[in-house]
């Protein structure tokens, strides 16, 4: 059973960020999903609800944790599986660091190569347009705090409307449930938010299961 934990409070609580993704990239160009789906939030998403700021997971499968981790790719990398529900920082010698996270449902999961554009904490939400459409009654601006389903950290990938960022429903890590984007509980996207500076490289990949 997954359980969530509180960790001491530090400083400013809240992450936006964007992430570079080079849309010429042939990597991107395997598995974009349409840009009448690119929307930054999923219709199970609770604007209101209120998340106790630094919940992080810390038992089972999902908890963060330094694993064994074969990649050529450079310390530092950022590497998301999304199959596997895991987002992992390459600490070289073998060894990641790797986090629970949450992935896109059906339709709106994609792969590429992107970088890290940008970095915020406490991230304003907008809904877009689409998500407006089906959800009339979701407000047209929620600045960041606690209730916001943008969780306490977001980092923006590339130019792209996606981005990792916290969650006010730690209970849906593991799942998929997003709308392309990438969720972690707030105390886990807190510590990643410290390890990752902007221009950091991250690799999305997807594999559809058997």
């Amino acid at each position: 059973m997954t359980r969530w934990t509180t960790l001491p409070a530090f400083g400013l609580m809240g992450a936006a960020l964007v992430a570079g993704l080079s849309m010429a990239s042939p990597a991107f160009a395997q598995s974009r999903p349409p840009a009448a789906i690119q929307e930054t939030m999923d219709i199970g998403d609770e604007p209101g609800r209120v998340s106790t700021e630094e919940v992080s997971i810390t038992e089972g499968p999902y908890a963060r944790q330094m694993v064994l981790f074969r990649s050529n790719e450079a310390p530092g990398t950022v590497i998301i599986q999304s199959a596997e529900r895991f987002l992992y920082i390459v600490q070289g010698n073998g060894r990641a660091l790797r986090y629970g996270i949450g992935v896109g449902r059906e339709g709106f999961q994609w792969s590429g190569q992107v970088q890290i554009s940008r970095k915020a904490e406490w991230p304003d939400w907008r809904p877009p347009p689409e998500m407006l459409q089906r959800q009339p009654y979701l407000p047209r601006f929620m600045a960041g705090g606690p209730g916001n389903p943008m969780g306490a950290r977001a980092l923006y990938l590339g130019s792209t409307v996606f981005r990792i960022h916290g969650t006010n429903q730690p209970e849906t890590i593991g799942q998929a449930i997003s709308s392309g984007c990438f969720r972690l509980a707030n105390g886990d996207v807190a510590d990643l938010y410290e390890r990752v500076p902007l221009g950091t490289k991250v690799i999305i990949r997807h594999k559809a299961t058997l």
